[in-house]
């Protein structure tokens, strides 16, 4: 290590390096940041966890939302269960995922934790003991080569001084030499400044030299003090980045719902129930059901008695022709195709199909059974027209303007009873009108 002496250069500029005076303190902030960093890998799994979690729900408040409206609508027979398998497969994409939530949180979550707390030792005083040992080792490693380092800018500041102060007595001999005005004492004054001068360059140049060799000759020591030091550091922030590896190993695993058996048996489920819908077998049912495949009391001749003075009514016709076979019906086995019932949607269930009729009833809406003051055919819309108190139970957000909007747990009234659709008419206590389902709400006792 030498230098050569500038008077236009000035003072050395320090470099960044590791080996300057103390630049180990990078390597020092290097374990509270690893510190910090747990508590930001923490911080990530939490938000991903809470975001598992969110999606689960919605997967299974869309399904149940869903499987409502599909079973109170239309849609019949297969193809119905093929739609209902969709709303299966998310009800079971959100438990998977509700699982992923629960390990991020009770395996990864917790395993990061617990090693932060076994690294990092935290001191009464603040700061952490691993910090304060890596600290402490580095000054203790430098302070030696600090020192000499500190000599050796003092002699170099000296050295330097000298050289600057002899150029000046050199420069003022010179001069002094074309001044007549000067004398002979006064010229010896000069070159006496000029010797000394020269003398001090010597014992400071020496003094220099000598110190930048004690500082050449402990380099070698300093530098393998630090390097232990360093060492240490660098092993205590291995075992951080390796535990982030398998941490990270770990929570790809269970963010990878494609290797977990389950989930590809859902989609192999799903394609199954899709596959299975079978437009033919829908529509035979159909005409079974609510075609020209349905059974009918026939007009039949009728006797006249004296004992029953009007038209029997559909009801009592409908008695009176059990155990009857009728004639030309053509019965096929679609009529009878097992479980049907549970695949007919509520939609159909809710239709009222009539598979009787007579002229009387058509042409008369009062019949005898009603002068006699049996029924009342104004019945039906005097209970519709009833208002009943209703309390809501599932939160429902109106997705038409003519929907209403309420919290589980408001109240409100009905005003019109549940039509084909499953949709009722009801009025918030502010006074806006609008639909609902019917099943988000039951009727206050």
């Amino acid at each position: 290590m030498s230098v050569t002496y500038d008077d236009s250069v000035g003072l050395e500029v320090s470099s960044d390096s590791f080996w300057e005076v103390g630049n180990y303190k990078r390597t020092v902030k290097r374990i509270d940041d690893g510190h910090r960093l747990c508590n930001d890998l923490m911080n990530c799994i939490h938000e991903r966890a809470r975001i598992e979690k969110a999606y689960a729900q919605q997967l299974t408040e869309w399904a149940k939302r869903w499987r409502q409206l599909v079973e109170k609508g239309p849609q019949y027979g297969t193809v119905e269960k093929a739609w209902n398998a969709v709303m299966s497969e998310a009800e079971k994409v959100s438990e998977l995922h509700l699982e992923v939530k629960a390990s991020l949180m009770n395996e990864d979550f917790e395993k990061i934790k617990n090693w932060q707390k076994e690294a990092f030792h935290k001191q009464m005083m603040g700061g952490f003991k691993e910090t304060r040992e890596a600290e402490d080792g580095f000054r203790k490693a430098q302070k030696p080569w600090a020192k000499k380092l500190k000599e050796v800018e003092a002699s170099k500041k000296a050295y330097h001084a000298a050289c600057k102060e002899e150029k000046l007595a050199v420069s003022r001999e010179t001069n002094s030499k074309a001044d007549p005005a000067l004398n002979p004492e006064q010229l010896k004054k000069l070159q006496d400044k000029v010797e000394k001068c020269k003398q001090d360059v010597l014992k400071t140049k020496e003094k220099y030299e000598k110190s930048l060799k004690e500082l050449d000759q402990g380099t070698p020591q300093y530098m393998e003090n630090m390097e232990q030091v360093f060492e240490q550091c660098q092993q205590f922030e291995e075992k951080r980045l390796r535990f982030f590896r398998e941490v990270l190993l770990e929570v790809q695993k269970h963010l990878d719902l494609s290797n977990i058996p389950s989930y590809k048996n859902i989609y192999r489920e799903l394609e199954q129930s899709i596959q299975a819908a079978d437009a033919v077998e829908d529509l035979r049912w159909f005409r079974a059901n609510h075609g020209p495949g349905m059974s009918m009391n026939w007009p039949q001749f009728e006797e006249w008695s004296a004992d029953l003075n009007r038209t029997l009514s559909r009801r009592e016709k409908k008695k009176a022709s059990d155990g009857v076979t009728l004639t030309g019906i053509n019965q096929t086995g679609d009529q009878a195709l097992p479980n049907k019932h549970s695949s007919v949607s509520s939609y159909e269930k809710t239709q009222s199909y009539p598979t009787e009729w007579s002229d009387e009833e058509a042409n008369n809406p009062f019949s005898s059974t009603d002068a006699n003051g049996d029924s009342n055919p104004f019945d039906e819309d005097a209970t519709s027209a009833t208002e009943v108190r209703v309390r809501a139970l599932y939160d429902y957000e109106g997705q038409e303007h003519d929907e209403l909007s309420f919290k589980a747990g408001d109240e409100l009234t009905k005003i019109e009873d549940e039509d084909e659709q499953g949709w009722c008419k009801g009025r918030l206590d502010s006074g806006q009108v609008g639909l609902y389902p019917a099943n988000y709400v039951e009727a206050i006792q």
